[in-house]
């Protein structure tokens, strides 16, 4: 058994073994008393002013208490993390890596802007970890790049991929969990999906290319990709039907 879980563990790709790993040494310290969340949560003045910018990156390892929800999320972050950078993303670290990047830039500045805004400043200033919504961003980006993909959950009903962010969040509010999390979540995934899907097919532009210095980070492998030489992926021309 630990055997194959230390195969399963060491087979998964770069960007996602770390963030696990990551996600989980830092979870398992704070409920140890090892680390105090106190020092992980993001708080915009002490960023600012005393200067501790690492919060801004360990309020996405932190997942709260070991219970039910951790490892639901644990679930949701090596299965779609994984496929994501499998497939998607394969042979594109660096491009994976990006979208990380991008995910977590646009949920820092909604919590900061939203912090600012009337009426919601107290409803964002309960946000202070986005580990949840950056996991459920994973997730409603692979949905949408996979749609058609037949899911049953809980073995209570079917669905296609493209309602799995949708049937994730009411599931969230029949267990009386904060519908805030989930929604920044997708907020930020459909925003990764329109620039880097949709918008460079309408325009031809592409506004979310990956810089220089971060590809230079990660050595990808090309994929190469083999295909018989008698495969025809169109019809043969006219002359040859014609003499057939």
């Amino acid at each position: 058994m630990a055997q194959a879980v230390e195969e399963w563990y060491k087979q998964m790709p770069i960007i996602t073994r770390s963030y696990l790993t990551a996600a989980i040494v830092t979870t398992i310290g704070c409920s140890l008393d090892i680390i105090s969340p106190h020092n992980l949560y993001l708080h915009p003045t002490l960023v600012v002013k005393h200067y501790q910018f690492w919060r801004l990156i360990t309020n996405f390892l932190y997942f709260r208490k070991m219970d039910l929800d951790f490892l639901f999320h644990m679930f949701f972050l090596a299965r779609y993390c994984k496929l994501l950078e499998e497939n998607s993303f394969r042979g594109r670290t660096a491009d994976f890596f990006y979208m990380l990047l991008f995910g977590a830039t646009v949920l820092t500045g909604i919590v900061l802007l939203g912090g600012m805004i009337p009426y919601l400043s107290e409803s964002f200033a309960k946000i202070i970890f986005l580990s949840n919504s950056l996991t459920f961003m994973m997730v409603y980006v692979w949905s949408k790049q996979n749609p058609f993909i037949h899911m049953s959950f809980l073995g209570l009903f079917t669905f296609t991929a493209a309602y799995l962010p949708w049937v994730l969040l009411g599931f969230s509010v029949l267990v009386g969990a904060s519908a805030w999390v989930d929604l920044l979540g997708m907020i930020a995934g459909h925003a990764y999906y329109f620039l880097e899907d949709v918008y460079p097919r309408m325009t031809g532009r592409r506004p979310l290319r990956t810089p220089s210095f971060i590809k230079s980070l990660f050595a990808d492998e090309a994929v190469v990709v083999a295909r018989p030489a008698n495969v025809r992926f169109a019809p043969p021309p006219a002359e040859e039907v014609h003499q057939d």
